[in-house]
């Protein structure tokens, strides 16, 4: 996976998470995954569509995803409260968002779908046309890992495909 389509994920997340957690944000781990993806508590999901797709997985375990839901509720919030959900799916949707955006500005074409929960306890493994990136991000409530699998598509144009080697 090229560090070009990755940086715009990684910038994305930092100014994030930052932002909304009111705190200094660290990459702790980026690793690459040949095995099936484990779940870790909170995920959502959003597939990409277009001169690349794939998807990106943004993950918390329950209890850190409580902390920051609480923290942007404002108020301490039971594990089960479906805000918990929602502000996990939020924040992978802002995060993955104003990364395509940037991706466009280079000239991608992308189409961002709404975000699913992820409840599968193992995902899908990397193929040798999908490498999936797993970064940590260590934020002071805990640890954020957001999964990126993304490939060029197949059916782009010739031309895009001249332009995408360089």
């Amino acid at each position: 996976m090229r560090m070009e389509l990755i940086q715009p994920f990684i910038n994305s997340a930092d100014a994030v998470l930052a932002q909304g957690l009111d705190s200094q944000i660290s990459i702790g781990s980026l690793s690459m995954e040949e095995d099936a993806y484990r779940r870790k508590g909170v995920a959502a999901l959003i597939y990409v569509t277009g001169d690349i797709e794939g998807r990106v997985i943004f993950d918390l375990d329950s209890q850190t995803a409580v902390r920051v839901a609480s923290k942007f509720a404002g108020t301490e919030l039971p594990e089960s409260d479906s805000l918990v959900w929602e502000t996990v799916s939020e924040l992978a949707n802002q995060v993955t968002g104003n990364a395509i955006t940037a991706l466009n500005d280079q000239g991608f074409h992308f189409r961002v779908h709404p975000p699913v929960l992820h409840t599968a306890e193992v995902g899908s493994k990397s193929s040798e046309d999908t490498e999936a990136l797993v970064i940590c991000f260590e934020t002071a409530t805990g640890n954020i890992f957001m999964n990126i699998a993304l490939r060029y598509n197949r059916r782009r144009h010739p031309e895009q495909a001249a332009v995408a080697g360089m």
